[in-house]
């Protein structure tokens, strides 16, 4: 897991288990495309989820997930 440079998270729940794994406490709340550092080394990227619900409705469009996704690789280094 020392690999990992970045996690991204789907919805608040996703975000929500990866602040308890991690240990983040307090955790700032959850907003689409907040970057949270897990620690000196890893980061948290957080994105509504893809469900229907948020995509039919345009809370989430495709480009919105595209640039979490860009960030990510940024981080990553890819």
């Amino acid at each position: 897991m020392a690999s990992i440079k970045v996690v991204v998270a789907l919805g608040q729940i996703g975000y929500t288990s990866a602040a308890v794994e991690f240990g983040l406490n307090p955790k700032p709340k959850f907003s689409h495309g907040l970057e949270v550092a897990i620690d000196s080394n890893r980061k948290l990227l957080c994105s509504y989820h893809v469900s229907q619900q948020n995509t039919f409705t345009g809370r989430l469009t495709e480009s919105m997930f595209d640039k979490v996704i860009k960030r990510a690789k940024i981080i990553a280094g890819d």
